[in-house]
Protein backbone atom coordinates (compact mmCIF):
# COMPACT_ATOMS: atom_id res chain seq x y z
CA UNK A 1 0.00 0.00 0.00
CA UNK A 2 2.74 2.47 0.96
CA UNK A 3 4.73 1.58 -2.18
CA UNK A 4 1.72 2.35 -4.39
CA UNK A 5 1.27 5.71 -2.67
CA UNK A 6 4.98 6.53 -3.10
CA UNK A 7 4.81 5.56 -6.77
CA UNK A 8 1.73 7.69 -7.37
CA UNK A 9 3.25 10.71 -5.61
CA UNK A 10 6.49 10.24 -7.52
CA UNK A 11 4.61 10.23 -10.85
CA UNK A 12 2.65 13.32 -9.78
CA UNK A 13 5.85 15.17 -8.86
CA UNK A 14 7.55 14.33 -12.19
CA UNK A 15 4.53 15.32 -14.31
CA UNK A 16 4.99 18.75 -15.92
CA UNK A 17 1.91 19.09 -18.11
CA UNK A 18 -0.02 21.27 -15.60
CA UNK A 19 2.89 23.52 -14.59
CA UNK A 20 1.74 26.36 -16.84
CA UNK A 21 -1.51 26.66 -14.91
CA UNK A 22 0.27 27.04 -11.58
CA UNK A 23 1.40 30.60 -12.38
CA UNK A 24 -2.12 31.63 -13.39
CA UNK A 25 -3.52 30.03 -10.25
CA UNK A 26 -1.03 31.85 -8.01
CA UNK A 27 -1.88 35.19 -9.66
CA UNK A 28 -5.66 34.76 -9.75
CA UNK A 29 -6.28 33.28 -6.29
CA UNK A 30 -5.51 36.49 -4.33
CA UNK A 31 -7.63 38.50 -6.76
CA UNK A 32 -10.48 36.09 -6.23
CA UNK A 33 -10.22 36.40 -2.44
CA UNK A 34 -10.03 40.21 -2.60
CA UNK A 35 -13.15 40.36 -4.78
CA UNK A 36 -14.89 38.01 -2.35
CA UNK A 37 -13.93 40.27 0.59
CA UNK A 38 -15.14 43.31 -1.40
CA UNK A 39 -18.53 41.65 -1.94
CA UNK A 40 -18.93 40.69 1.72
CA UNK A 41 -17.99 44.20 2.85
CA UNK A 42 -20.38 45.82 0.35
CA UNK A 43 -23.26 43.60 1.45
CA UNK A 44 -22.60 44.28 5.13
CA UNK A 45 -22.25 48.03 4.54
CA UNK A 46 -25.49 48.18 2.54
CA UNK A 47 -27.32 46.23 5.25
CA UNK A 48 -26.07 48.58 7.98
CA UNK A 49 -27.04 51.63 5.93
CA UNK A 50 -30.52 50.20 5.37
CA UNK A 51 -30.90 49.51 9.10
CA UNK A 52 -29.83 53.06 10.02
CA UNK A 53 -32.16 54.60 7.40
CA UNK A 54 -35.09 52.46 8.59
CA UNK A 55 -34.53 53.30 12.26
CA UNK A 56 -34.30 57.02 11.45
CA UNK A 57 -37.44 57.04 9.28
CA UNK A 58 -39.57 55.15 11.82
CA UNK A 59 -38.36 57.49 14.57
CA UNK A 60 -39.05 60.67 12.61
CA UNK A 61 -42.53 59.38 11.83
CA UNK A 62 -43.14 58.82 15.55
CA UNK A 63 -41.89 62.34 16.35
CA UNK A 64 -43.96 63.90 13.59
CA UNK A 65 -47.21 62.21 14.67
CA UNK A 66 -46.72 62.49 18.45
CA UNK A 67 -45.81 66.12 18.94
CA UNK A 68 -47.72 66.20 22.24
CA UNK A 69 -45.08 63.85 23.68
CA UNK A 70 -41.88 65.39 24.92
CA UNK A 71 -39.03 63.70 23.11
CA UNK A 72 -35.51 64.09 24.39
CA UNK A 73 -32.21 63.46 22.68
CA UNK A 74 -31.78 60.20 24.57
CA UNK A 75 -35.34 59.00 23.75
CA UNK A 76 -34.80 59.62 20.05
CA UNK A 77 -31.42 57.91 20.14
CA UNK A 78 -32.90 54.85 21.88
CA UNK A 79 -35.81 54.71 19.42
CA UNK A 80 -33.50 54.84 16.40
CA UNK A 81 -31.38 52.05 17.87
CA UNK A 82 -34.47 50.00 18.71
CA UNK A 83 -35.90 50.19 15.18
CA UNK A 84 -32.56 49.88 13.39
CA UNK A 85 -32.53 46.13 13.77
CA UNK A 86 -29.47 45.59 15.90
CA UNK A 87 -26.62 47.85 14.85
CA UNK A 88 -23.52 47.00 16.89
CA UNK A 89 -23.13 49.17 20.00
CA UNK A 90 -25.67 51.60 18.59
CA UNK A 91 -26.14 53.66 21.77
CA UNK A 92 -22.46 54.52 22.05
CA UNK A 93 -21.64 54.85 18.34
CA UNK A 94 -24.50 57.04 17.09
CA UNK A 95 -24.61 60.83 17.16
CA UNK A 96 -27.69 62.93 16.36
CA UNK A 97 -28.15 66.47 15.12
CA UNK A 98 -31.60 68.06 14.80
CA UNK A 99 -32.29 71.66 13.88
CA UNK A 100 -35.30 73.70 12.73
CA UNK A 101 -35.01 75.00 9.16
CA UNK A 102 -36.64 77.97 7.48
CA UNK A 103 -37.68 76.72 4.01
CA UNK A 104 -37.62 80.28 2.61
CA UNK A 105 -34.07 80.93 3.83
CA UNK A 106 -32.59 77.44 3.80
CA UNK A 107 -29.44 76.86 5.80
CA UNK A 108 -28.83 73.14 6.19
CA UNK A 109 -26.71 71.19 8.59
CA UNK A 110 -22.94 71.62 8.49
CA UNK A 111 -21.27 69.63 5.70
CA UNK A 112 -19.20 67.51 8.09
CA UNK A 113 -21.34 65.31 10.33
CA UNK A 114 -20.66 65.37 14.04
CA UNK A 115 -19.84 61.75 14.85
CA UNK A 116 -18.71 60.03 18.02
CA UNK A 117 -15.22 58.69 18.44
CA UNK A 118 -15.04 55.77 20.86
CA UNK A 119 -11.74 56.51 22.65
CA UNK A 120 -12.72 60.13 23.36
CA UNK A 121 -15.66 61.40 25.40
CA UNK A 122 -18.76 62.43 23.45
CA UNK A 123 -18.81 66.11 22.51
CA UNK A 124 -21.65 68.26 23.79
CA UNK A 125 -24.79 68.21 21.66
CA UNK A 126 -24.40 70.23 18.49
CA UNK A 127 -27.43 71.63 16.71
CA UNK A 128 -30.26 70.21 18.84
CA UNK A 129 -33.79 71.61 19.01
CA UNK A 130 -37.11 69.79 19.29
CA UNK A 131 -38.97 72.36 17.16
CA UNK A 132 -42.49 73.78 17.29
CA UNK A 133 -45.75 73.02 15.47
CA UNK A 134 -45.61 73.38 11.66
CA UNK A 135 -41.84 73.75 11.77
CA UNK A 136 -39.58 72.02 9.24
CA UNK A 137 -36.91 69.94 11.01
CA UNK A 138 -33.74 68.25 9.77
CA UNK A 139 -32.48 65.22 11.67
CA UNK A 140 -29.11 63.66 10.88
CA UNK A 141 -27.77 60.47 12.43
CA UNK A 142 -24.10 59.58 12.14
CA UNK A 143 -23.08 56.03 13.01
CA UNK A 144 -19.57 54.63 13.48
CA UNK A 145 -19.08 50.98 12.50
CA UNK A 146 -16.32 48.41 12.37
CA UNK A 147 -15.60 47.23 8.80
CA UNK A 148 -15.57 43.45 8.31
CA UNK A 149 -12.28 43.54 6.39
CA UNK A 150 -10.79 46.88 7.44
CA UNK A 151 -7.58 46.61 5.42
CA UNK A 152 -8.83 44.64 2.42
CA UNK A 153 -11.20 45.38 -0.46
CA UNK A 154 -13.97 47.88 0.17
CA UNK A 155 -13.10 48.21 3.86
CA UNK A 156 -9.89 49.97 2.85
CA UNK A 157 -11.69 52.25 0.36
CA UNK A 158 -14.37 53.34 2.86
CA UNK A 159 -11.80 55.05 5.03
CA UNK A 160 -11.56 54.75 8.79
CA UNK A 161 -10.60 56.94 11.71
CA UNK A 162 -7.79 56.36 14.22
CA UNK A 163 -9.86 53.71 16.03
CA UNK A 164 -10.45 51.79 12.77
CA UNK A 165 -14.13 52.75 12.55
CA UNK A 166 -15.95 53.80 9.38
CA UNK A 167 -18.73 56.40 9.23
CA UNK A 168 -22.20 56.29 7.71
CA UNK A 169 -24.73 59.13 7.72
CA UNK A 170 -28.49 59.21 7.29
CA UNK A 171 -30.72 62.30 7.12
CA UNK A 172 -34.43 62.88 7.42
CA UNK A 173 -36.60 65.97 7.12
CA UNK A 174 -40.06 66.29 8.63
CA UNK A 175 -42.63 68.87 9.66
CA UNK A 176 -43.95 68.95 13.21
CA UNK A 177 -47.70 68.25 13.04
CA UNK A 178 -50.11 70.44 15.04
CA UNK A 179 -51.15 69.11 18.43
Amino acid sequence: MITRLKTALSRFRKEESGAAYTVEFVIMLPLLFISFAFGVELTTHSNRQFQLDHGLEVTTRAIRLNTASQFTHDNIKETICEFSGGLDECDSRIRLEMIPVNPRDFVGLPAMPDCTNEPHPVNPLRGWSLGQQHELMLLRACYKFSPVFGSLGLGKLLGTDDAGLGTMVSMSAFVQEPR
